[in-house]
């Protein structure tokens, strides 16, 4: 999955926890669904348009999206 099509504000577990990175790797679980994920700008898993986030959702589509 490429980065860039996500919003710079999504953020989840393995980004901060190297083992849980790896972990997703061995998984081959490249849409991160193991891993709990939220928002940098609302700091919960509703993004600024109460929409629900994750590494499906949180795309250009929605009017919260930030590049």
């Amino acid at each position: 999955m490429n980065a860039s099509n996500l919003c710079k504000h999504l953020r989840n577990k393995s980004m901060f926890i190297p083992a849980l990175a790896a972990a997703a790797e061995a998984d081959d679980d490249p849409t991160g669904h193991s891993h709990h994920c939220w928002c940098n700008c609302t700091l919960t898993e509703t993004g600024p348009d109460d929409q629900p986030v994750s590494n499906d959702r949180c795309r250009s589509s929605r009017s919260c999206f930030e590049e």
